[in-house]
């Protein structure tokens, strides 16, 4: 369990990251306390029975839930390197080595082709186990690949965010990928192939400020929080308190930022839905 402390004029935060997946025989839930067993955390989609609080769940728990059964793994050879050599606490070639250890994936986003209500669909799921969800080289390298299979199969695209930001230790390139992937979701959109935005708890940083808002459809969980910089940045620098739910999706739908959002569970049935929907509207056209 690690802690990240910065300490700069109008900015005093200190943040505690730890794993977010239930051990164990017991789970208490993040939101409002109640214990339950997690067995039946499982049974019901990551979800706490009393609150309706959505833990978060990884890529592969996305792709198992969404997909109808089979789904083949896309551009998994595509590997992050430490091609600036760079060091802060830890070498970042140690991190990589750690991460893909600890995890058992290869980066911070998997990309999988199958069917869903046996229409089919390539969903690119990010992962906040492995460096904070955060968006490197590879994350850009498999979303443009992504773009180019759905544009030469004609299959829609959906992107599940879960995301701390930019990795640092890819310093301007992790940028870079905030304007190649909306470059490349550009030419998605010429292609006339449906692209979907699937926020989750959290997107923040470079991913919102990039792909996470670009979707024909944006929608997200429940309470998800989703923003650039974090409510707490924002209040110990703007020196104001922030209005009641700021930056979750509740708040945001009722801003505009979202078109709906849809409770875990009816996931795999809204977007059934959604790709018979744009299915016909593209016969139709």
């Amino acid at each position: 369990m690690g802690w990240f402390k910065r300490l700069k004029d109008g900015i005093q935060t200190t943040t505690k990251f730890k794993k977010e997946a239930p051990d164990g025989l017991w789970y208490q839930c993040k939101d409002c306390g109640e214990t339950l067993t997690v067995k039946e955390l499982k049974e019901n989609f990551y979800i706490c029975n009393k609150c309706d609080h959505h833990a978060r769940i990884g890529s592969y728990d996305y792709f198992d839930l969404i997909f109808d059964g089979k789904y083949d793994m896309l551009f998994e050879e595509i590997r992050s390197k430490d091609f600036l050599g760079f060091t802060d606490l830890k070498n970042y070639k140690d991190r990589l080595e750690v991460a893909l250890e600890k995890t058992d994936l290869t980066d911070a986003i998997s990309v999988a082709h199958g069917k869903v209500g046996k229409r089919p669909i390539c969903i690119a799921a990010m992962d906040f186990s492995f460096i904070g969800g955060s968006m490197g080289s590879v994350v850009g390298e498999r979303i443009s690949k992504a773009v180019d299979y759905c544009i030469e199969n004609l299959t829609p695209l959906m992107i599940i965010s879960k995301s701390g930001g930019a990795r640092m230790m890819e310093s301007a390139f992790s940028l870079m990928q905030m304007a190649k992937t909306s470059a490349k979701l550009a030419q998605l959109s010429r292609a006339k192939v449906p692209y979907f935005s699937f926020m989750t708890d959290p997107t923040t940083g470079g991913v919102t400020a990039s792909f996470a808002m670009l979707g024909d459809l944006n929608f997200a969980e429940p309470k998800a929080l989703i923003g650039f910089a974090g409510p707490r940045v924002i209040k110990e620098t703007i020196k104001k308190d922030l209005p009641e739910g700021f930056q979750r999706s509740e708040f945001l739908l009722d801003h505009g930022f979202l078109d709906f959002i849809v409770n875990r569970k009816d996931l795999k049935e809204t977007l059934s839905d959604i790709l018979f929907l744009f299915e016909n509207k593209t016969e139709g056209t």
